[in-house]
């Protein structure tokens, strides 16, 4: 009996998953909380409010009328990938007014989304400039909304003048099959990137 206690605690346990932190980023509107909802294992952490009269002249729904609440802090997510990797996600609030959170939720980000609206397209360029400016790899998810125009990938490419390795994919941020697929492109891209990184000094 004591032998089988003993080769009980000398068993190697598994081990941990990694855990990776993702950012959901974005204009105003334009799926950061639904995609979190969709993809999200565990309920979702939800910092919504209804919009009001008051935050009409700052808050433009040009092309986004039915939207009824906003993100006023975060959203928070999980969702396991495989047994090793786990990702945590950060939705981040579209309007100006709430940037000031973006840094504190930026410490630690492998790397990012950021979705588009084909119908309010210069709504990400502020979270693209963001990511841009720290050296934070991302990818473009287009939101495909129903009724919406549907792009070719290398057109929205060239209209947000992104570099030539940044993916661009279509999504539907409803789905959890198209949301998960958009969150490992990501984790692949900044693969890519850490590997680029750290190929000069191995030289």
């Amino acid at each position: 009996m004591a032998m089988a206690r003993s080769e009980r605690r000398s068993k190697p346990s598994a081990a941990e998953p990694v855990a990776l932190k993702l950012l959901v980023a974005g204009g105003f509107g334009a799926g950061k909380t639904t995609l979190v909802g969709a993809v999200s294992e565990i309920r979702p952490l939800r910092t919504e409010e209804s919009l009001s009269e008051l935050g009409r002249p700052v808050d433009h729904i040009d092309g986004v009328e039915s939207k009824r609440t906003t993100t006023v802090a975060m959203d928070f997510g999980r969702i396991t990938l495989n047994d090793n990797l786990v990702l945590y996600l950060f939705g981040t609030p579209g309007q100006d007014r709430f940037w000031f959170l973006w840094d504190e939720l930026a410490q630690g980000a492998l790397g990012a989304v950021v979705l588009a609206d084909t119908r309010r397209l210069a709504d990400c360029f502020a979270a693209i400039d963001y990511f841009e400016r720290r050296g934070i790899p991302f990818a473009v998810a287009v939101n495909c909304f129903d009724g919406a125009e549907v792009h070719d990938p290398d057109n929205i490419r060239e209209a947000l003048d992104l570099d030539g390795g940044v993916p661009v994919v279509l999504c539907d941020a409803r789905e959890r099959d198209s949301a998960k697929t958009v969150l490992i492109t990501v984790v692949e891209h900044a693969a890519q990137v850490a590997a680029e990184r750290r190929a000069p000094a191995a030289t």
